[in-house]
């Protein structure tokens, strides 16, 4: 009997070329963003360059939003994203600027993936118990935060240390807020409400603190401004929210795992930065311990829905 060849459908070969290339910029453009913000702070200041770059990337998205004729937000959705957008943007995003300021972009990218470590804890609050695999990885996590605080990059600079450990924490609250008493709107319109209200706080505080950017600025620092409001605004979110809606919830989420080693590879090679090797090895302890997180869960929990992307 003749055996017949089985080709897979088209349909099916499409979807897996899609999830790939979410994969790819998640894991890429997203691991690129906290280099791009220290270039970026060559001629724009921390709260004017995060501010500019949310309120034109939350712009265009909310406008895409609007000619789908797609749902815009509730007045209440609004209030939401005002709350969720100041924790999670303005000084989760903004104090991640701040830090840049004195600390390697890789090493701050290491810091931020304790973010679901922090998660957890902020869930106790609100009942959520977490399991004995996470439990363990909050150990191992904060074992690794402790060592990578008492390296020579941290230990040297004592604000960006605040600034990251405020950062984590704000985004974090954020992050659990926005998934049990806060919810923002559905989809694309939720994620343009938080970038256009955290966009306006950002752009506030920028204006009490006087920043002035430099004008006219640099070409490079030009370009990393508009690579992170397209790309790492709009390309990564765009590409993230298709992994939530096609892909499994630990494929989708594994760039917090990922986005560290891609942040600290490339602010050795292109950032002239340099890392110890007591940093390394915190750096690993670090991501041991995200990793027992992602694979403990099984469904999307708030810190892997949103993690603080430059």
């Amino acid at each position: 009997m003749k055996k017949t060849a089985v080709s897979l459908p088209a349909a099916s070969t499409d979807a897996a070329t899609w999830t790939l290339l979410a994969l790819l910029a998640c894991y890429f453009v997203w691991g690129s963003t906290y280099l791009a913000i220290r270039f970026a702070l060559e001629s724009f200041p921390p709260f004017w360059q995060m501010g500019t770059r949310f309120l034109l990337a939350g712009g265009l998205l909310m406008g895409w939003v609007h000619w789908r004729c797609d749902a815009l937000p509730t007045a209440r959705q609004w209030g939401h994203a005002a709350v969720i957008g100041t924790l999670m943007l303005a000084l989760g995003m903004g104090l991640v600027a701040v830090a840049s300021q004195h600390v390697g972009s890789g090493l701050i990218a290491t810091f931020i993936a304790v973010v679901p470590l922090v998660v957890c804890a902020w869930g106790l609050l609100f009942g959520r118990r977490p399991s004995r695999t996470e439990l363990l990885g909050m150990a191992v996590g904060l074992g690794g935060v402790l060592l990578l605080a008492r390296g020579g990059s941290f230990a040297a600079a004592p604000a960006g240390l605040a600034a990251m450990a405020t950062a984590v924490s704000a985004w974090s609250l954020g992050s659990v807020l926005a998934t049990t008493r806060l919810p923002l709107a559905p989809g694309a319109a939720g994620f343009a409400s938080e970038m256009l209200c955290g966009g306006a706080v950002l752009l506030a505080i920028s204006l009490a603190l006087g920043e002035q950017p430099a004008w006219p600025p640099t070409p490079r620092a030009l370009a990393a401004w508009v690579y992170l409001t397209l790309f790492g605004s709009l390309v990564a979110f765009s590409a993230y929210l298709y992994l939530l809606a096609h892909a499994s919830p630990a494929l989708a989420t594994s760039y917090a795992f990922v986005n560290p080693v891609i942040a600290l590879l490339l602010g050795v090679a292109l950032g002239g930065e340099s890392v110890t090797t007591g940093e390394w090895v915190a750096s690993g302890v670090v991501l041991a311990g995200v990793l027992l997180i992602l694979l403990a869960r099984r469904r999307p929990a708030p810190s892997e829905k949103q993690q603080p992307q430059a």
